[in-house]
């Protein structure tokens, strides 16, 4: 088996593969990791970001409570696996504090963990304006709710700690070795490379927001947008603890959403978002976000940045993660910002599926990949509903 990606995605199907004997070669372009699963924010949610009404009408009740569940078992699936192999990266259940930017919005936020569906409820409590202090020092928002089994780790160790297991199942990863072709070729495949050309019976595509020409079915599919993280320099103890009481990892309602949390040592915020229309640079981003920051933290005015940095997410026009076969090429992609366990743990039910396992069977298998007609990959209308979520936001729609 050949795996195009390496990261969470494709070590994920590598290592279900190779623990099952089979030889399995993974590819990169560039260094193991190089894209978005070293460069998140680490945190990790049920990841399924349409609700369960939204599911059903598209999907039936059926589906959606399937779809939503799948969601769940990820976040279960990543927590049950980073200690059954013993990697160290940090991981932790705090919760989230997920803020409301309205208090509109609260007032959605309430509603519904108050009137989850049956059999798909999560431990969650909503937070008022006034009591939002004790998770948050900031009056900027309208209270929230906060999902007590999210959690978070340390995205580079985590996939440190993935590739060496990858690696001790006698697999072989190949970086800066790019794939600029993939053939069908009887009952296999050939791909070409920088480096020659190989022949594979099966091919994963697992690249994600970093999907390029090699798999234009795919490409068509998924919209690259980039994701902007800072890193504060050491912050006092004593302004942590008043920005940041708890240990939650935070997000909030906004549509350009703001996603932060301490550091595992609490000596520095992690902050990330959006910050303009197009893509940009990290050494401008980094100034944005600070800029961000230190509105909804005012005492962080001084602070200087430390490290600015971005990656490339994917979303679909669904808003679903999606995994299958086409042409005979597995994938599995499409994480929509949420991909931390979600993409570990499809790669794994990927590689099951190639397998002929059961196990690898999911309830996102029947979901259509859409895509849209003049889309091939480079998203030029992204700067407008960009800009028309951001008008949303400032008038807390």
């Amino acid at each position: 088996m050949a795996v195009v990606g390496s990261g969470y995605t494709g070590l994920g199907a590598a290592l279900a593969v190779a623990r099952a004997g089979r030889s399995t070669l993974v590819l990169d372009a560039g260094d193991a990791g190089w894209g978005c699963s070293t460069r998140n924010g680490g945190q990790i949610s049920t990841s399924i970001k349409p609700g369960y009404e939204m599911l059903a009408r598209r999907h039936g009740e059926e589906a959606a409570f399937a779809i939503v569940r799948e969601g769940q078992n990820a976040l279960a699936w990543i927590g049950e696996f980073v200690a059954a192999e013993g990697i160290d990266c940090d991981f932790k259940v705090p919760g989230r504090f997920h803020a409301a930017h309205s208090s509109r919005h609260y007032e959605r936020l309430a509603r519904a963990i108050a009137e989850q569906p049956k059999g798909l409820e999560v431990p969650a409590q909503a937070v008022p304006r006034s009591e939002q202090r004790r998770e948050l020092g900031t009056d900027a928002y309208h209270g929230g709710v906060v999902f007590e089994a999210h959690a978070c780790l340390d995205p580079g160790r985590f996939h440190q700690g993935l590739l060496e297991r990858v690696l001790g199942a006698g697999a072989a990863v190949v970086p800066h070795c790019a794939v600029t072709g993939i053939e069908r070729d009887g009952d296999g495949h050939v791909l070409t490379t920088g480096r020659g050309t190989l022949r594979a019976r099966e091919v994963v595509v697992a690249t994600n927001g970093y999907t390029g020409t090699v798999s234009p079915w795919q490409r068509r599919r998924v919209v690259p947008i980039g994701s902007y993280m800072i890193a504060t320099e050491p912050l006092a103890k004593d302004v942590m603890d008043g920005v940041m009481p708890s240990d939650r990892i935070v997000s909030d309602t906004r549509r350009v959403v703001y996603y932060y949390r301490p550091s595992p040592d609490r000596s520095r915020i992690l902050f990330g978002g959006r910050v303009t229309s197009g893509e940009t640079d990290p050494l401008r981003s980094g100034a944005l976000l600070r800029r961000d920051l230190v509105r909804l933290f005012p005492e962080l005015a001084t602070t200087r940045v430390s490290h600015s940095w971005m990656g490339f997410v994917a979303y679909t026009f669904d808003t679903l993660a999606h995994l299958g076969r086409h042409e005979g090429v597995y994938y599995a992609m499409g994480y929509c910002g949420s991909g931390v366990s979600m993409a570990a743990y499809l790669g794994t039910r990927v590689g099951q599926k190639l397998l002929g396992l059961a196990e690898g069977r999911t309830a996102l298998d029947d979901v259509a990949f859409q895509t849209r007609p003049l889309y091939s990959g480079r998203p030029w209308f992204l700067a407008a509903p960009v800009a028309f979520y951001r008008c949303c936001d400032a008038l807390g729609l």
